[in-house]
């Protein structure tokens, strides 16, 4: 992938980081110290509101580069799922989404540090979770794979031993969607990958 410009990912996400490594992008990683808020917004808007904000406050720090800022939030029905704050809690998650379907949003945004261009966009892939007994949630969430995670489980892992169903960007759900990524970035006209 050929740019003039330093690529910075405003993330301290592994599995972002990760991803981004694995299609060849040469980039660095900037974890952005904005705060993300609960808030009266939509999930889809709050998911774009933090990956803004996560990329304006990267920005400063740079001149001549692209801030790829990333927040994701999982949505199930009217509520907002949030990463577990102890093992209760990511049992209480794990049977609330049991035999359901949930929404991974993830907001994207791309910006030109000296600021003449910002590009946002959300990606919603849907998540159908097999029936889980107590005895599977009490397991899963003793192996602590999924305490840092939005909605207390990792697709990428052992998590994607309940998922019975995706409907979308299976990258979004592990933290970045990558297509619609390189969709941006063409606009910012980083067009050769190979």
């Amino acid at each position: 992938m050929k740019t003039d410009k330093q690529i910075v990912l405003a993330s301290a996400s592994p599995r972002r980081k990760q991803l981004l490594e694995e299609i060849g992008m040469d980039f660095i990683v900037h974890p952005s110290d904005f705060e993300e808020k609960d808030s009266h917004l939509t999930p889809e808007e709050l998911a774009i509101h933090n990956a803004l904000g996560k990329a304006q406050k990267v920005s400063k720090h740079y001149k001549n580069a692209l801030i790829i800022g990333v927040d994701t939030v999982v949505a199930f029905e009217d509520h907002q799922i949030n990463k577990p704050k102890d093992p209760e809690d990511a049992k209480r998650i794990l049977r609330l989404l049991s035999n359901t379907t949930h929404r991974v949003i993830s907001g994207l945004c791309v910006m030109d540090s000296e600021g003449r261009k910002v590009l946002t966009t959300t990606e919603t892939t849907l998540i159908t979770m097999d029936r889980l007994d107590e005895d599977i949630i009490e397991g899963y969430v003793n192996s602590g794979e999924g305490v840092d995670k939005a909605a207390g489980y990792a697709i990428q892992g052992k998590g994607s031993l309940f998922v019975s169903k995706i409907e979308g960007d299976y990258f979004n759900v592990v933290g970045l969607p990558i297509y619609k990524l390189r969709k941006m970035m063409h606009k910012f006209g980083v067009k050769k990958w190979f």
